[in-house]
């Protein structure tokens, strides 16, 4: 195709090699056998594939002489490239057309292909495959013609592919989402948030926890955010951890957002120090240390008096899962000045600073409300309470709420008179049945004295504590029964009960009378069911229990005959629980000096209505309760000391509210056998002292019969010997 020669040789001249070929082109030597004019080509590229043609001219003959040359093809076999593609992402409105353009090159032709979402492109009235497989056609576009379309050319030395993602115009388009990062406080932290759309002005804007992160106050001046929509906050603080949410938009159709969480670890710190803190004397008090940790809270030391602490050494003295110390029975030792330190895996930030302890008494009930309160719907109820401070404290704040810790409902507000520590109730209503606490407060301690309120004369209350039994075709139901209306009412049942998702209701009633079971059959295999209880009473039907569901199990396949099911499936138990406290959570048995301390957390959610914790404890299939007393709601820790070496028991912490109990997560620990073998150690010790000492004992004893039995044989010698001389002296 060209007329320039690549090469030319002429004897004892300088050989010419065109550009692009130097380096890569040379003469044959006259001693090969394909002959002195052949030319070798080295380095081949694609671009050397076509025509070649070889001249030999003579001086003696005219260089245009017919037939004077040779041509040769060069075929160079090389692996598809593209030289076409499609923009990555399209963007279309519902009717368009478009035209998506796939060629490539390579050596054989490459054969084009394509596809949609991973499956080879279906022609139809609307979409079709042109010019040889390069062009993909869409007319009339629709729903499901969005998506990723993918064109791959293919020859025998190799393919390659190309992707393009059809997107209807309008909405921005989140290309690269945040992440989830864990930082240390001090360093920098980069939120990705790439958006593209069609038109291309897109807005981005970050938000932290909701708010707006410009509105932060905390975080305006150290964040910034990039055109192209990186959320950069540098450096970071303990107090940016948070979720991060990033929403673009070009204007056209909703926000599309995407989030990620910022872990902020650091060493462990306190946050506060409270100048002065109160003990009760001769009460349980708490000693804070507020800290703030992350990773966790792995352990604190304390000092008194700038003397270490050591409260594991001491029988009085807990230390809390948070940290702070708990005395079990407040006296005059326990008033000082205390600091604390905490620690995590990260270290330390410091100590607190000194904290003044001041052991005074508690504030002391003068007067107190009385334990039951029996009033009819329509009466009046006056509770007294009253108390005064201990000298040197300050007056005692008193006041009414729900047993919950809730305060009194709206509907009691405007009938309730409340006069320093007494609180009267006009109008009495059934909802005003219920437990109050009068609680009495000041720096150093908060006392509750409660009352039960009953109102006599009401339909039922609604029952509670709603547990389900499901088997292939049957459930049974129990629960608890709410307040019965009055002493001399008697309750019944009824079932309420559908199929999930169907409207029509149907009843049964429970029987016998009084009965809080019942068994529902004939249902459906895997079929899920709601179910509400409500009682009655002779004044009429009461509240109804909250709805619960309950799911039948499958029919179990037929087992192969002479085979054993190696397991049983377990029965489905539901149960729903009103005003539920929510598990005790991350229960810990640690090994300690003087024991074994089993610590957790309070509920997650509505920890106040905790009114105590119990400890349950196996080490078989049979629950046992390990505390004898009840557990109070701020105490979050238990010492045993009693556990038996070798032994692997089970624990779980239930916390207990008024009507209810949640139960935290099982934990095993198998206990060292070290422990046990300091118990044989101890029985062998005093098994040989007391063999020991048995051996001296009967030692002892023998020594003793044998001195006693000489005496006697002596007594007796004596006696025979006079006898004789007598004899003797008779004889005589």
């Amino acid at each position: 195709g060209s007329d320039l020669p690549i090469y030319i040789w002429y004897e004892s001249y300088p050989e010419h090699i065109e550009e692009g070929y130097k380096g890569r082109v040379s003469r044959v030597s006259p001693d090969s056998p394909f002959g002195s004019a052949s030319l070798n080509l080295t380095n081949i590229k694609e671009s050397d594939q076509g025509w070649y043609e070889c001249k030999v001219v003579f001086l003696n003959r005219d260089p245009k002489q017919h037939k004077n040359g040779t041509w040769f093809h060069l075929d160079v076999h090389a692996p598809p490239r593209f030289s076409v593609t499609p923009e990555d992402i399209i963007y279309v409105n519902l009717g368009d057309s478009i035209i998506l353009n796939c060629q490539a090159d390579g050596t054989p032709t490459p054969e084009i292909l394509w596809y949609k979402d991973a499956n080879p492109v279906d022609p139809s009235p609307t979409v079709g495959i042109f010019n040889d497989g390069t062009e993909l056609r869409i007319s009339t576009i629709r729903h499901e013609d969005i998506g990723e379309y993918t064109c791959i050319a293919r020859n025998g030395e190799g393919q390659v592919s190309h992707t393009a993602r059809v997107i209807i115009a309008g909405g921005a388009v989140i290309m690269v989402p945040p992440t989830n990062q864990t930082k240390l406080e001090g360093e920098k932290v980069i939120f990705s948030c790439e958006a593209k759309a069609m038109p291309g002005n897109v807005t981005v804007r970050w938000f932290r926890e909701g708010s707006p992160v410009r509105e932060v106050a905390s975080l305006e001046t150290r964040i910034t955010i990039r055109k192209d929509g990186s959320l950069i906050i540098n450096p970071i603080s303990a107090d940016d951890s948070g979720q991060y949410l990033c929403e673009v938009t070009n204007g056209i159709g909703d926000p599309q957002s995407a989030s990620a969480y910022l872990n902020v670890e650091y060493a462990a710190k306190v946050t506060f120090t409270p100048t002065v803190q109160y003990l009760p004397f001769r009460l349980a008090g708490v000693v804070q240390c507020y800290i703030k940790s992350n990773p966790q809270l792995q352990y604190v030391t304390w000092t008194k008096d700038k003397r270490l602490l050591e409260p594991y050494q001491m029988k009085d003295i807990v230390v809390m899962a948070n940290g702070s110390l708990l005395f079990t029975r407040v006296n005059e030792d326990h008033q000082g000045r205390y600091t604390c330190t905490p620690y995590n895996a990260l270290g330390t930030q410091g100590s607190s600073g000194p904290m003044e302890v001041l052991v005074r008494k508690p504030p002391t009930f003068t007067i107190e409300p009385e334990s039951l309160y029996q009033r009819k719907v329509g009466d009046s109820v006056e509770m007294h309470c009253d108390a005064v401070e201990a000298e040197g404290t300050q007056k005692p704040i008193i006041k009414w709420q729900r047993q919950d810790g809730g305060q009194l409902s709206d509907t009691q507000r405007s009938r309730v008179k409340i006069s320093g520590g007494n609180i009267t109730i006009e109008n009495l209503r059934r909802e005003d049945f219920g437990y109050y606490q009068c609680v009495v407060s000041n720096e150093v301690a908060t006392l509750m004295s409660q009352a039960q309120l009953v109102i006599e004369g009401t339909q039922p209350h609604a029952p509670y504590n709603i547990t389900g039994k499901a088997t292939e075709s049957s459930i049974t139901l129990q629960w608890m029964p709410g307040y019965s209306g009055g002493s001399d009412y008697k309750q019944d049942y009824t079932i309420w009960y559908r199929e999930a998702g169907v409207n029509d209701w149907q009843t049964i009633s429970v029987t016998p009378s009084g009965s809080t079971q019942v068994t529902i059959n004939g249902l459906a295999s895997g079929t899920t069911y709601e179910f509400q209880v409500v009682g009655r009473n002779v004044l009429g039907d009461g509240m109804m229990s909250k709805i619960m569901t309950v799911r039948t199990l499958e029919d179990a396949p037929a087992a192969p005959r002479n085979v054993k099911a190696a397991t049983q499936p377990p029965d489905h138990v539901f149960q729903l629980m009103p005003d539920e406290a929510g598990p005790p959570r991350n229960l810990t048995v640690t090994e300690v000096s003087n024991g074994f301390l089993i610590s957790w957390q309070a509920p997650l959610e509505r920890a106040h209505i905790v009114k105590f914790y119990t400890i349950k404890y196996r080490t078989d299939a049979q629950w046992k309760t390990l505390n004898r007393g009840q557990i109070r709601p701020e105490e979050t820790q238990y010492l045993v000391k009693n556990l038996v070496g070798g032994r692997t028991y089970y624990f779980r912490v239930l916390a207990n509210s008024e009507k209810s109990y949640e139960s935290s997560d099982e934990v095993k620990f198998p206990v060292p056998a070290r422990v046990k073998h300091k118990a044989i150690t101890a029985g062998v010790v005093g098994g040989i002292l007391f063999f020991i000492v048995a051996i001296i004992l009967s030692v002892c004893a023998v020594k003793i019969c044998n001195k006693r039995k000489r005496r006697k044989q002596e007594k007796v010698s004596k006696i025979q010997y006079f006898g004789i001389l007598n004899q003797f002296e008779k004889f005589e």
